[in-house]
């Protein structure tokens, strides 16, 4: 009898219990000097983190359907020679205002959050509320919280008091949107090589418009063009190189009625079409944009992408973080029972573009759940080697992220710094250094989620080697689960 080495079994680093205590409100706005730290603030690190993500799970008593419903809670840490200041406060969005007012939830979530009164109660109301939880930027001397339906809104960078719906003097119109995941080019060709800013926004149809536009870092317009592509559009993340702007377009459909009737919410009438490709559009950022180059790929669901670089004229190369299937939203059941393990992983992959050959390669660079991928700015659009991101504890299988992984383009090697089993982690902030050299040379800030004691961490890592914090900054509350974040430096400060 052929006996077979049995695997080890990789044990649960985490408990549901421990998990569903992150997405407690936090109704509470506050504002102090972080005291109570382990270790010590890098002398350089001199400049402000600013977080967004929902803060309210609930809607004066009314449970929200999905976290992603919730209202924006903008929260600042500005390090000084005398420590860190804290902050957070909620985006004063007019529908959060209204509701406040009424003390009773007014509009339904776009992830299925629905009224009170069942059907009756949300029949033909299409109206969202502009919820601004998604990401959190400085453009010249605005503050910018951005939630991809809808335009941003305009908070002071100091005190982060909202102080109006913003339409970038006058470049989008009402009806407009302006996505939650702009990238930042550290060398633009349309800005005499200084930086610029790229984002876009989405008309979705049967074909859907895709509206881009470029300024310089005071907000300045550089160049606005357009691009058409046939289907429906769900796309939250893109990617920028010298010479493109790249959109994969997820294989998805869009019903509107069952949300129309009041049935669903919009998110829960989107259909991920699980056997059919992926586009990969490619728009020229050089005008006039018109030799568009789109390519199909078995890209399976794409949220975000960590890099994109040209290797030579007709070869460019994609990572992104690529999940089998979309998990649909589930109407009937709370996303804090969710059960990780009947969940696709998100796990990250490379694609190899010939644009002469008009094909894709796919690669699988590492098999760990991973999400939220952060690299040094500098390395946007170019050639990279190191990937800073959230990561589960355990090495294969779905789970919450309760890890920072680094990661060695170049040589695969990984360093995981896990904060298992009572800690949560997210999106990583990368700071390069005040005397930067190597490529790795940065702070890395991560907010974490202490379940043991209810509160958040802000933690700081050296990039070089995050075998241990270099220090970890102990807030008196708890922050709900974040999305995207930014750092504004001290000379954009």
């Amino acid at each position: 009898m052929v006996q077979t080495e049995k695997k080890p079994v990789e044990t649960k680093s985490y408990s549901l219990e421990d998990w569903r205590k992150g997405y407690e409100s936090q109704p509470q706005e506050k504002e102090y000097w972080i005291e109570d730290i382990e270790g010590e603030i890098p002398a350089d690190l001199r400049g402000t983190l600013y977080r967004n993500g929902p803060g309210l799970l609930e809607v004066y008593g009314t449970p929200l359907n999905h976290p992603f419903d919730g209202d924006g809670m903008i929260c600042s840490f500005k390090f000084t020679d005398e420590g860190c200041y804290f902050r957070n406060s909620y985006v004063k969005t007019k529908e959060y205002l209204e509701e406040k007012q009424a003390q009773k939830m007014l509009y339904r979530g776009v992830f299925g959050s629905q009224k009170p009164g069942g059907i009756l109660g949300n029949i033909f109301d299409i109206k969202v509320k502009n919820i601004a939880n998604t990401n959190v930027i400085k453009l010249g001397k605005k503050l910018l919280a951005l939630w991809e339906a809808a335009l941003p809104y305009y908070l002071d960078p100091e005190t982060l008091e909202t102080k109006k719906i913003d339409n970038l003097d006058g470049i989008l119109k009402d009806s407009d949107v302006f996505s939650a995941h702009p990238r930042l080019d550290p060398h633009s060709p349309f800005n005499n090589g200084k930086p610029s800013l790229i984002n876009f926004g989405i008309k979705p149809g049967l074909s859907s418009t895709i509206n881009i536009y470029e300024f310089d870092l005071e907000g300045n317009l550089l160049q606005q063009y357009s691009h058409i592509t046939p289907g429906f559009c769900f796309i939250h993340d893109f990617l920028i190189t010298p010479n493109y702007i790249i959109f994969f377009q997820n294989p998805t459909s869009y019903n509107p009625l069952p949300f129309v009737l009041g049935m669903k919410g919009a998110g829960e009438c989107l259909d991920f079409k699980e056997n059919e490709p992926t586009k990969i559009i490619l728009i020229p950022r050089h005008a006039p944009h018109k030799n568009v180059i789109t390519l199909e790929a078995n890209a399976g669901f794409i949220f975000h992408h960590a890099n994109a670089f040209e290797k030579d004229e007709k070869t460019l190369i994609i990572d992104s973080v690529c999940y089998a299937k979309l998990s649909q939203i589930n109407p009937d059941k709370s996303y804090k029972e969710v059960n990780f393990d009947e969940l696709a992983p998100g796990q990250l992959f490379r694609f190899k573009l010939d644009l002469n050959n008009q094909k894709v390669e796919k690669e699988l660079l590492n098999q760990r759940c991973v999400e939220f991928p952060f690299i040094n700015p500098e390395n946007v659009g170019r050639d990279y080697r190191y990937l800073f991101i959230g990561a589960t504890h355990n090495s294969t299988k779905n789970a919450p992220l309760q890890g920072l992984l680094k990661f060695d383009l170049h040589t695969n090697e990984e360093q995981l710094y896990s904060f298992a089993p009572k800690g949560f982690a997210g999106e990583p902030v990368f700071v390069p250094k005040s005397n930067a050299t190597a490529e790795d040379d940065a702070w890395i800030l991560d907010l974490i989620y202490d379940s043991e004691n209810h509160r958040s961490d802000l933690v700081i890592f050296d990039g070089k080697d995050i075998s241990q914090p270099v220090a970890t900054l102990h807030l008196k509350q708890h922050i709900p689960y974040g999305l995207h974040g930014s750092w504004a430096g001290i000379m954009n400060n």
